[in-house]
């Protein structure tokens, strides 16, 4: 049978000291001797100095040598389980991270179950390791994304490109690829723009103004410019909006919002189906829903609806990228509001935005 070989730790280069040295070793023993002069005194009170052997005094001089190395060797020991070694462990995880290695996590150092700084601190390091492997992660997953929404209008505008090379092209043929080509670059302009934003908003860039502004004149304005589109599809738009309400946020921010759900709403709707545009308000809160007749969504794609590059339904996802309602989530957040949705699969989807803010007339 092969006995296992044991790969033995390196040593970090960086580490030149050890737990137990000739210095401590002659400092205790210093301060072991001169705490021994109180027991000199009382001893001299009942025997006169002279009286006192040298086999003694030598006697008890090496006796403090070995109650110092007896003594220096089991604080080294103390020290080493309840500080050297936890310190250990956490320095060669923290190196295992430093070299980019996520899956570390360092096991309680107590067997009783209780918590001292120490196990708090492992309990925080594993947190912290926790997160940067999320990090990581949404990162990796995040440049992957990127990667292949700009390659696929990349590679169309390529494509189309070389074809109107051609010359025996005529003029119907010419114009379709030159409307692809154009198409595919506002998609690749939008998407760019998106990121761009979402970076900003992540990384607190974006200053947030607040001025008073009509939010009833704002939701008119984006509905209206969505005309065209819901005509297109015969889609019946519903609006039930109050004749003013002044609210003092951030009002280009918020058209992003808008803009983002009124066309998804647009985009999973049917021909011929319907959409709801209301907007009420009380002396706190401003809501506005909207709702659509379209496919619907079920629980587990409405768990990751505000993820970036998300698309519950990629039958449309030629339509968009998948970063508007990730958008749409951290423009709220940024103005302190929330967002909220519902829906029926099949028949319906809602969407409530609650704005934190006193409305005046």
């Amino acid at each position: 049978m092969r006995k296992k070989k044991h790969k033995k730790k390196e040593k970090d280069r960086r580490i030149n000291t050890t737990r137990f040295s000739f210095r401590q070793f002659v400092w205790t023993y210093f301060l072991l001797t001169v705490l021994t002069a109180g027991q000199a005194m009382i001893y001299s009170s009942y025997v006169h100095p002279e009286k006192v052997p040298m086999g003694y005094v030598w006697g008890i001089c090496g006796y403090w040598v070995i109650v110092t190395l007896i003594f220096c060797l089991v604080t080294a020991r103390q020290r080493y389980r309840t500080y050297g070694k936890p310190m250990r462990t956490l320095s060669e995880a923290a190196k295992k991270v430093a070299e980019g290695d996520y899956s570390v996590w360092i096991p309680p150092h107590r067997k009783d179950g209780k918590k001292d700084y120490v196990e708090v601190m492992f309990d925080d390091f594993n947190k912290m390791v926790e997160e940067l492997r999320s990090t990581e992660i949404l990162k990796s997953d995040f440049i992957a994304n990127v990667s292949h929404e700009i390659k696929t209008p990349l590679s169309v505008i390529q494509s189309y490109a070389m074809a109107l090379q051609k010359k025996d092209l005529t003029p119907e043929m010419r114009k379709e690829y030159t409307d692809t080509i154009n198409t595919a670059s506002k998609k690749l302009t939008s998407l760019v723009t998106n990121i761009l934003k979402l970076n900003k908003l992540e990384n607190q860039e974006i200053h947030v103004s607040t001025q008073p502004y009509d939010l009833c004149r704002q939701l008119y304005e984006c509905a209206l410019s969505f005309e065209e589109l819901w005509e297109e599809k015969n889609i019946t738009f519903e609006a039930d909006i109050e004749d003013r309400a002044i609210i003092c946020l951030d009002e280009s921010m918020l058209e992003i919002v808008w803009n983002n759900l009124l066309s998804n709403a647009i985009k999973f709707t049917e021909p011929g189906g319907t959409i709801k545009l209301t907007q009420t308000s009380d002396p706190d809160t401003v809501t506005v829903t909207v709702e659509d007749s379209g496919c619907g969504m079920s629980e587990e794609t409405m768990k990751y609806i505000f993820d970036k590059f998300y698309q519950g339904d990629t039958s449309h996802s030629q339509e968009g990228n998948g970063l508007g309602l990730a958008l749409t989530l951290k423009v709220i957040e940024s103005v302190g509001g929330r967002i909220s949705v519902k829906s029926n699969p099949g028949y319906s989807t809602t969407f409530t935005v609650e704005l934190n803010t006193n409305t005046n007339e």
